[in-house]
């Protein structure tokens, strides 16, 4: 199990800040047993919690381009036609998975292809199964045209403790199935928008594993 490069920063300030703060509490309390066991428990917590969100995963990967995987570990919390007026303005069917603290928050390309759209908004931090969180809050897609002119959106959707999200490409790239498409600090959510004659192969509430997985087929 290895560490996200995108861990390192927000552990290197876990450590210096908990340091300090351990330290203060610890001296006010006057070297009290008790106070030190409880901040030793709460900082140790706190780092497992840290370290668990940015662990980085070896899985077993076997490509296939004719079916879409799931971008990321977590919950399927939607799966539902709509109109979607991102990008496509016409009915699409959305697949939306809620990641959870607990869960690797790496993002992941669902499918092989060119990148013929990217978009940043900036916006709020709802709590990310909220459905609104979708149009209301931080968040970047891309759209994939696979090589046969399929296209897929992916949304990456910070949640109420998200602050950051990053995404590694730009308009006009070709990238491939499973390679990470970045990850979201401390949150949330991610949206697949895709054609409606796809054939779905997972059902509400099930949890997935991200490049593992598989969301849909094409028909």
């Amino acid at each position: 199990m290895k560490i996200h490069r995108e861990g390192y920063p927000s552990i290197v300030k876990f450590f210096f800040f908990s340091l300090l703060f351990d330290t203060a509490i610890i001296a006010m309390s006057h070297n009290n047993t008790i106070v030190i066991l409880i901040v030793a428990v709460i900082t140790l917590i706190i780092g497992i919690l840290i370290f668990n969100f940015f662990r980085h995963p070896k899985r077993q990967l076997v490509p296939n381009e004719n079916k879409i995987f799931s971008p990321a570990d977590g919950k399927v919390v939607t799966i539902e036609k709509l109109i979607d007026t991102a990008y496509f303005n016409d009915e699409r069917l959305q697949i939306s998975i809620f990641m959870s603290l607990t869960d690797v928050h790496i993002n992941w390309v669902p499918i092989s292809g060119k990148i013929v759209y990217k978009r940043y908004f900036p916006g709020k931090h709802m709590v990310a199964f909220n459905p609104k969180s979708s149009e209301k809050n931080e968040r970047a897609e891309i759209v994939v045209r696979t090589k046969t002119g399929k296209e897929i959106l992916v949304r990456q959707v910070a949640g109420i403790m998200a602050r950051r999200v990053i995404n590694y490409y730009s308009a006009e790239d070709e990238i491939k199935q499973f390679n990470e498409i970045g990850i979201i600090k401390f949150g949330s959510r991610l949206d697949v928008i895709l054609p409606t004659d796809v054939n779905v192969t997972v059902k509400l509430g099930q949890k997935v594993k991200g490049i593992e997985t598989c969301l849909a087929e094409f028909s």
